[in-house]
């Protein structure tokens, strides 16, 4: 386990996250539930926000809203003076509902519907992210109506395949992200866009995927991207003042995954920026503003899921399967990645493991399982089970499977807890159900 000073093993032998016993939350807020650590969040995010102030001055922290999002984080990350990125109309209006300063929000995706355009135009989004050139036509259009100039960063490819799931890979030739600099691609777009009036090209945008533990792998991101920016200022004449280089800083999961620290994840930063301005000097270029997104790593670790368990299965020479009251409405990644987590008994966490078992889901699927082969005391139907690093990805991809409930959050600090997310009733679930009047005869 992976423990800090909030997530640790307490006197009692419970886990406690945030100071507080997991199995008073439990007892408080029921199960299943989500908690997440709110001064692990904060350290992190300053952790980013201070290493680029201090090492490098002009840039910016966007949290990644897709981790998780709900408007107590935007609300953080207020308080914390970093910006947001936002990929949905969805996201944008939770952002806008808690208050957060639109111009420090960065709008992506690659097929941004014309309405979610539209609304992040009214609202004042500062930066929006062109993927498309159908984007760059309306959003050209759609600024000229509202008499403004909307200032733009272009999605490139610079060809860095980074060691990670294949389904996370977004940097690799054949993406349906950006616009290669391998084929032309990401320099016709932009002299595309330096034609448009009404929209202003401020630089480029790269994300080469996810859960990455190699440093080399941004900073052959940066370099590429740095003689990038040098072509297209001698082919076009433009010098990008801005490079927005994503996220994908890795986390852990299991011991197999490297344990990274604070200053493990400044290391990363700086390597990015000392490519960023030894690049610059080489190539004679402006030092840029340099944008980072990181997500995952600002609440995946910050981040647990309690369940409570229910029945136990034990089939001779195959398998024991350990049932909880969630699965894959709360936590899909494993069906959709086989994604690993760690398990712990929460209500005896102080006691070693001593076996290997499929945690189960109830949903009616085969494959709805938090994890197989996973080491745990001998479990008995009541224990508090705790999956660790659940903060991101899996609240924002949960769903109403089986007409499950979605868990609520709650956020911890100095053992104080508190609902972020209200918890979903089946009244909730039904609300958008509508009878057609002739089914009602």
């Amino acid at each position: 386990m992976h423990t800090r000073d909030t997530l640790k093993v307490n006197e009692k032998g419970h886990l406690e996250i945030g100071g507080a016993d997991c199995v008073d939350l439990a007892k408080k807020f029921s199960t299943p539930l989500y908690v997440l650590d709110e001064r692990h969040i904060r350290n992190m995010m300053r952790v980013y926000r201070e290493t680029i102030a201090n090492e490098y001055g002009e840039g910016t922290v966007l949290y990644a809203s897709k981790a998780f999002s709900c408007k107590a984080i935007y609300a953080i990350a207020a308080q914390e003076q970093i910006g947001v990125d936002v990929v949905s109309g969805g996201e944008l209006y939770t952002a806008m509902q808690a208050g957060f300063p639109a111009d420090k929000i960065y709008m992506h995706g690659n097929n941004k519907l014309p309405a979610e355009m539209d609304y992040a135009l009214d609202c004042g989004v500062g930066t929006i992210v062109v993927d498309a050139y159908s984007e760059a036509d309306y959003l050209d259009a759609a600024a000229k109506s509202r008499g403004i100039v909307q200032k733009v960063l272009v999605r490139v490819n610079p060809g860095v395949e980074a060691h990670t799931h294949a389904y996370v890979q977004t940097a690799t030739p054949d993406s349906k992200f950006g616009f290669s600099v391998q084929d032309g691609a990401a320099e016709s777009m932009i002299a595309y866009i330096l034609g448009k009036k009404h929209l202003r090209l401020a630089g480029f945008h790269c994300h080469i995927g996810s859960q990455i533990f190699e440093k080399e792998s941004f900073v052959l991101a940066a370099q590429k991207l740095l003689a990038f920016t040098l072509k297209i200022k001698n082919t076009l004449g433009f010098e990008a003042s801005v490079l927005n280089f994503g996220g994908g800083f890795g986390v852990w999961y299991t011991d197999e995954d490297e344990q990274i620290d604070a200053e493990g994840y400044r290391s990363y930063v700086r390597a990015l920026l000392e490519t960023v301005k030894k690049g610059c000097t080489e190539h004679g270029l402006k030092k840029p503003a340099v944008v980072i997104e990181p997500g995952r790593s600002i609440v995946a670790e910050a981040g647990i899921t309690l369940y409570t368990v229910g029945a136990i299965k034990e089939i001779p020479n195959v398998r024991k399967y350990v049932a909880v009251d969630g699965g894959m409405f709360d936590n899909p990644r494993y069906c959709l990645y086989q994604s690993k987590y760690t398990p712990v008994l929460a209500n005896r966490a102080a006691e070693e493991p001593c076996e290997l078992v499929s945690v189960a889901g109830k949903c009616c699927e085969s494959g709805d399982l938090i994890g197989v082969n996973m080491n745990l005391p001998k479990a008995q139907s009541g224990d508090l089970l705790a999956v660790l690093t659940t903060g991101a990805y899996n609240y924002s991809m949960a769903s109403n499977y089986n007409r499950n409930p979605v868990p609520p959050v709650v956020l911890v600090n100095e053992g104080k807890a508190e609902y972020i997310v209200k918890p979903q009733t089946y009244e909730d679930i039904v609300r958008n159900d509508v009878i057609p009047e002739y089914l009602k005869r």
